[in-house]
């Protein structure tokens, strides 16, 4: 440690959040070759502080250093402005296990790493850089992010690390017109679509620093308002300068921010050549262990190469590289069926469709692209249109195409034949998109359920990664053909030679992955979970998908109608209840009425000065029994409701079927569980009166009725069986309420007549130890003191010690193997299990659930994939799929005999494969919408 922070003394700040995104997104994927742990932006962040070790930023070398990192995505802010950053999408599935991976890297070079909870590292930027200033030090912030820049002046300068230029106030006056000091008014005018800052709307930088220019600092421009000559200006000054003042709230650096860790700390410090070495080893950064090695005279750690690892180099080795010149295009029915001859004869295909969208209910067919082995792959074009054709579609046909119709007669007997296997990438698109013409490929593989079997939780499974990490490929970019933007095409107006070699090389890499991924199934034990449980799900998803389901769209429209009465109803009782009127959506008008003017208790304010009031402060104050926050729980749940179902499921109908038709990802979640999208109706809300009335609006085809069947409470049905619960075992078997049964082990108090509150206790710490909740969360759920909680789980653990062994022998599981699998064999990659850190605690937890959520999971697709067969005799359709729910479309005369096969299968749905030591339970109902079916 240095003597105290002060004159003569130099900090730098690294941002290390900006140093993580600019590393993933400058380099091509990578993948840690023993285990395939995604590691490209952990690779490209090492280099970054090797290089910035060894280069010492020149002359000018700091003394004192920190790399500081977002904590969550949730901050002080989000409070403020609960739509902050609400644009912003979730960090890539591949990106997320290199976060805790950045921290590990950082403190294994030796320099301090900070992060704090509910600020984000801009905050901690501001508030080291004030710290150090007022110390008389000077500061360097290692970042170009613009809104650091309010910070530069009085010993403060950023460093561009990418132009490795300095940034001054002239820099900063030269970006904002203005100077640092008044940057913060300037974004609070212009906005920011990125961070979601509403700013003045029409007002952007220029005509922000003009202003501020002209009036010396916001609030007198806020004042002075109805001075400004353009009438436009002046209204929207006067119309938004409440969401312009929260807006300077959300651009401003909180300099207050929470510190851990003292100037004095943060001196610099050689790294220690062991720590790094075995860091850099373990990551398998050859090249720069070598170069840390010889810098330091050390001899790097011996890394012993997997047999994964060898796999992948052979199967590199094995085949050409890609040669797109290689490729055909078939233009005539000889060449055609030259190609069908071939396909029959070697008795596979990779095959992949090119269409009009991605919307496969809507899109339409452009071509057809076939690959029967390396550099031999051709690409059939079918609907091509010359370059005036506008974006659905429209125009001439260019020469030189099959006609659909006959090309699709000459293909469905080959893409139907039994004998040949038909593999794709995501196929259940190509699927759908061929089904739509009356051809039902069959059999089918897919490389991206491959993939998933294999490397769930380890990267994303898209192609064009799937190629760069296992081919060591880099596909032709769809952009380079559409363009993007305002330009961009449609695929049908690319001409036929560029889609040819585009289609082409997507259905060699197709089959080239197959071939890379299909041995290695028997290797790592997971040929039956892909086989029973991943690839049968194609037909069976693209049938339920295409079938869609009914809404009245009127009726979502009266109870749009409806919320919005309501919640102007709402708004003048609360206007009432707070004595006056006031912006309801406004956070921070909202503060100052509950804890200023009402002066509630439990008011917390931020670093700016405005009060939270997010759901979990309002559910407290309603809990004590305040009603102005009740009221606006009330509000906010009917403006949800209204603005994600009521409003936007209508949009949703397929003006040919008039359904919605949602699509099911198979291989998006770790344990197995399906994702619904576009639109997502597995959150349909049902807690709620309005919520369930949203049910409503799904109804049958007349004549139909709906039919739900539901398990009941499989994950707790799973966790006694894989924990061996004799208690638990015995009450599911006797059919005793398991949440009553609970509460009478933990408590001692008798089933007969027991307290409601005591058995929701005991219901909340059943399904909470699921999901390994703490003390603070069940306290939280429970709305009960923190010791009080801890002392419910503790007893409960007493009460069931076969818990807690199966949670050491899960993890213990998890960090020998890097896995954990389920009853029936799906295998859950828990990449992060071996990591410390603030992550660990999540990473124990998803390999405890893994098992129990991923089995519930593969009951219910063994389920539906049984299910076509069992009720194919009858008038009746599998449509939804909601978690443990499976919902039927039937007549109304077949519904007896529906529920009777459905419930059937679905409760035999773990046997023969797992025989459960407790039985499956489904719940049946029915009506003529989802609602009265639920």
């Amino acid at each position: 440690m240095t003597d105290v922070f002060g004159k003569g003394h130099h900090l730098h700040l690294i941002d290390g959040s900006a140093f993580i995104f600019r590393a993933y997104h400058a380099l091509p994927p990578l993948t840690r070759r023993s285990d395939g742990l995604p590691i490209g932006a952990v690779a490209g962040f090492c280099n970054m502080l090797w290089k910035y070790i060894q280069d010492g930023s020149g002359s000018d070398q700091p003394t004192h250093a920190a790399v500081i990192f977002d904590h969550s995505s949730k901050t002080f802010r989000n409070d403020i402005y609960p739509l902050y950053k609400a644009n912003r999408p979730e960090p890539p599935e591949d990106l997320r296990p290199q976060f805790p991976l950045t921290r590990e890297a950082t403190r294994a070079f030796n320099i301090a790493c900070i992060e704090t909870e509910g600020y984000e590292a801009d905050d901690i930027i501001a508030a080291l850089s004030c710290r150090a200033r007022d110390a008389g030090g000077r500061v360097t912030i290692i970042s170009s992010d613009k809104d650091l820049m309010q910070l530069v002046g009085g010993g403060v300068e950023m460093l561009d690390p990418i132009k490795g230029k300095p940034i001054g106030p002239d820099e900063v006056r030269e970006k904002f017109g203005v100077g640092p000091e008044r940057v913060v008014d300037v974004q609070a005018l212009a906005g920011d679509s990125i961070d979601n800052v509403p700013g003045a709307p029409g007002i952007g930088i220029k005509t922000a620093a003009q202003l501020i220019g002209e009036y010396g600092d916001l609030e007198t421009l806020l004042a002075r308002a109805g001075e400004i000559r353009q009438p436009k200006r002046r209204q929207v000054l006067l119309d938004h300068a409440e969401q312009i003042r929260i807006s300077k709230r959300l651009v401003e650096l909180d300099c207050d921010t929470p510190l851990d860790r003292t100037l004095e700390s943060l001196s610099i410090r050689e790294p220690e050549p062991q720590p790094l070495l075995e860091f850099l080893t373990r990551m398998e950064f050859r090249t720069l262990t070598n170069r840390v090695a010889e810098r330091f005279g050390a001899e790097p750690p011996a890394a012993p190469v997997p047999a994964a690892a060898e796999r992948i180099a052979a199967a590199k080795a094995e085949l050409p590289a890609i040669d797109r010149s290689l490729y055909v295009t078939i233009r005539d029915e000889a060449v055609l069926a030259e190609w069908l001859a071939e396909i029959v004869e070697k008795g596979q295909v990779a095959i992949d469709t090119e269409t009009t969208g991605l919307d496969e209910m809507q899109a339409r067919l452009v071509g057809v692209s076939l690959c029967t082995g390396p550099g031999r792959a051709a690409y059939l074009p079918l609907g091509h249109v010359d370059g005036a054709a506008d974006l659905f579609g429209s125009g001439a046909a260019v020469e030189g195409q099959l006609p659909l119709d006959r090309a699709l007669a000459l293909l469905k007997p080959v893409l139907e034949d039994p004998a040949v296997l038909k593999i794709g990438q995501n196929i259940k698109y190509d699927w759908k998109m061929l089904a739509r013409h009356d051809i039902r490929m069959a059999p089918v593989e897919d490389t991206m359920l491959l993939s998933y079997a294999l490397n769930a939780g380890t990267h994303n499974h898209g192609m064009d990664e799937l190629a760069q990490t296992y081919l060591g490929h880099r596909c032709l970019p769809i952009k380079d053909l559409i363009g993007s933007g305002k330009a961009q095409i449609g695929f049908q107006q690319v001409a036929i030679d560029k889609a040819a070699e585009y289609a082409a090389e997507d259905a060699e890499v197709t089959w080239r992955l197959w071939h890379h991924f299909r041995p290695q199934l028997g290797q790592e034990r997971v040929t039956t979970a892909y086989e029973r449980l991943e690839r049968p799900m194609v037909p069976v998803l693209a049938d339920m998908e295409m079938a869609g389901i009914r809404i009245d769209a009127d009726h979502l429209r009266r109870m749009s109608s409806s919320f919005a009465q309501k919640m102007a109803a709402l708004e003048a009782e609360i206007h009432a209840l707070a004595g006056g009127p006031f912006n309801v959506g406004s956070p921070k008008q909202l503060g100052e009425i509950l804890f200023e003017r009402m002066g509630l208790s439990g008011g917390k304010q931020g670093k700016t000065g405005a009060f939270s009031t997010g759901a979990e402060v309002l559910e407290d104050l309603a809990a004590e029994g305040h009603d102005l926050p009740a009221r606006v729980l009330d509000w906010r749940a009917l403006s949800k409701l209204k603005s994600t179902y009521t409003d936007a499921l209508p949009l949703h109908v397929n003006a040919e079927t008039r359904r919605v038709h949602t699509c099911y990802s198979i291989a998006g979640a770790q344990t197995g569980r399906l994702a619904s999208t576009d639109p997502n109706l597995q959150n349909i809300p049902v807690r709620t009166e309005e919520g369930r009335r949203i049910r409503e609006a799904f109804i049958a085809a007349e004549g139909h009725r709906l039919v739900s069947l539901d398990y009941s409470q499989i994950e707790l049905r799973i966790l006694a069986h894989v924990a061996a619960i004799p208690a638990l075992k015995q009450a599911f078997r006797d059919g005793i309420d398991i949440h009553a049964m609970t509460a009478s082990q933990m408590f001692g108090v008798p089933v007969e007549g027991m307290d409601p509150m005591i058995r929701r206790r005991a219901k909340a710490i059943n399904f909470g130890v699921i999901y390994g909740i703490s003390g603070f969360g069940l306290s939280r759920n429970l709305r009960i003191p923190r010791a009080e909680a801890q002392a419910f789980i503790d007893t409960y653990f007493e009460r069931f010690p076969e818990i807690r062994a199966y949670m050491d022998r899960t993890v213990a599981e998890a960090k020998q193997n890097g896995h954990v699998r389920t009853l029936f064999g799906r295998r859950i990659n828990t990449p992060g299990i071996n990591l410390s850190g603030p992550s660990a605690g999540g990473a124990r937890r998803a390999a405890i659930n893994a098992p129990i959520q991923g089995a519930a999971a593969d009951i219910i697709r063994r389920a539906m994939i049984r299910m076509p067969e069992a009720i194919a005799h009858l008038p009746a359709k599998m449509l939804l799929q909601v978690h443990d729910e499976l919902v039927f479309e039937v007549e109304e005369a077949a519904v007896p005999a529906l529920i009777e096969v459905a419930r059937g299968v679905m409760q035999g749905a773990a046997d023969p494969a797992v025989r459960l030591d407790v039985p499956l339970i489904v719940d049946a109902g029915q009506g003529t919408s989802w609602a009265e079916a639920h």
